[in-house]
């Protein structure tokens, strides 16, 4: 057997394990990663093959699982086609569909070539949260890999970018964000000079934009109050400078431990980790809920057929919460910022909406930058898709407090 017949044969086999989850695990991705750690013969280049066959898999699920009960080499050989090319997963195509024409790169030009209907490749309920989502340039981007976007945290981008061109990485520096870059080349940045000193932090250019949004100004004392790993709240302190003070908290302390490893890092000294919730007034106050994480599908894929309806409305119920609950802690005169990577309306302006309904201190204020999109009239929101910028989704409001 041809080593691209063998590969095949054990995509075959992950697919056999990992099929009954599909729909069911939202943690798929650490069910993948706990069968490649249970198989020792997979190498890195293993990993990175299979993982991006598993994951074109999922991208277009509706496709290809029937075609695993009736014929699993062709669905075998259609996630070699749609896969990504790779350095990975270059030889294997050629293996496996080396005689089919060239991958296209619009969903319907491939879901034409494959006889598929293009709009299965979302699910049902997501026109009515995000009908911008289905049309065709947002609908392409969705259905590709997600960029690697770098943020600086230094002023000089010089031996940050001269670094990337003695290891061979091609990059670009974004127009819309400043200090921000994407690195266009399969990389561990993890492992750089660049990296270990603190100089760039990985951080999407979508996520980049809630704050850079908002025109945050240097000085003042902030409340990052769903800070998780404090990818924003690094960003954040950037903006404030030495002259400002974050406190940021999250209900998870292990995620914290992440924030203050990153932080120091960075040297980034006026970030304080609450070990309990906050107490006082802060002049601005950013609440980054937890969502469904629509807007993340490009890198998590599997969020598109383990997340429904049901579970939509109750994360908008928990966020309404948060924003109720933080908003108290926003002084006179102070600012508050909420975010979701979310595309789903319901949980972005319909939240804010409620919020303010029953909130009249509150009112929204406009981005400073809209980076071309067009922010909501009735709550300020900003919706970033992805297609644009090359981003993940996101939603971002800013509200001031009278």
């Amino acid at each position: 057997m041809s080593l691209s017949g063998s590969q095949q044969k054990i995509f075959l086999r992950l697919v056999t394990v990992l099929r009954p989850h599909w729909h069911t695990d939202p943690s798929l991705p650490l069910r993948i990663q706990q069968e490649f750690a249970a198989n020792r013969s997979f190498g890195s280049r293993d990993r990175k093959l299979y993982r991006e066959l598993l994951y074109t898999t999922l991208r277009f699920l509706p496709w290809i699982e029937p075609l695993f009960d009736t014929d699993p080499t062709r669905a075998a050989n259609c996630v070699a086609w749609l896969a990504a090319d790779l350095p990975a997963t270059r030889a294997y195509r050629a293996g496996t569909c080396g005689d089919w024409p060239a991958c296209p790169p619009t969903v319907a030009a491939k879901a034409k070539h494959l006889g598929a209907d293009p709009a299965t490749v979302l699910p049902a309920w997501l026109p009515r949260h995000c009908p911008a989502a289905g049309l065709p340039a947002d609908l392409d981007a969705l259905h590709t890999r997600a960029a690697l976007w770098l943020r600086l945290q230094t002023p000089d981008a010089a031996p940050v970018l001269a670094e990337f061109t003695s290891l061979g990485w091609p990059s670009r520096i974004s127009r819309v964000v400043p200090g921000a870059i994407e690195l266009l080349a399969e990389a561990d940045i993890t492992k750089t000079k660049a990296f270990l000193g603190g100089l760039v932090e990985v951080q999407d250019l979508g996520s980049q934009m809630i704050l850079a949004s908002a025109g945050i100004a240097p000085g003042g004392r902030w409340l990052d109050a769903c800070a998780g790993a404090g990818g924003k709240s690094l960003q954040l302190a950037t903006l404030l400078g030495p002259s400002g003070h974050i406190d940021a908290y999250d209900i998870r302390p292990s995620a914290l431990k992440e924030l203050q490893i990153r932080a120091q890092r960075a040297h980034l000294n006026h970030i304080s980790l609450l070990s309990a919730a906050p107490t006082g007034l802060y002049d601005g106050v950013l609440v980054d809920a937890p969502c469904s994480g629509s807007g993340t599908w490009r890198r998590a894929p599997h969020l598109k057929w383990t997340t429904t309806p049901a579970q939509v409305t109750a994360a908008a119920a928990t966020q309404l919460q948060l924003l109720t609950t933080y908003s108290a802690h926003v002084r006179p005169g102070g600012r508050l910022l909420y975010a979701t990577c979310s595309l789903s309306r319901f949980e972005n302006e319909a939240v804010v909406a409620d919020f303010l309904a029953t909130h009249p201190a509150f009112k929204p204020e406009a981005p400073s930058q809209n980076f071309g999109f067009i922010p909501d009239l009735a709550t300020g929101g900003l919706t970033v898709l992805p297609a644009r910028h090359n981003t993940d989704g996101f939603f971002v409001a800013a509200l001031r407090r009278a």
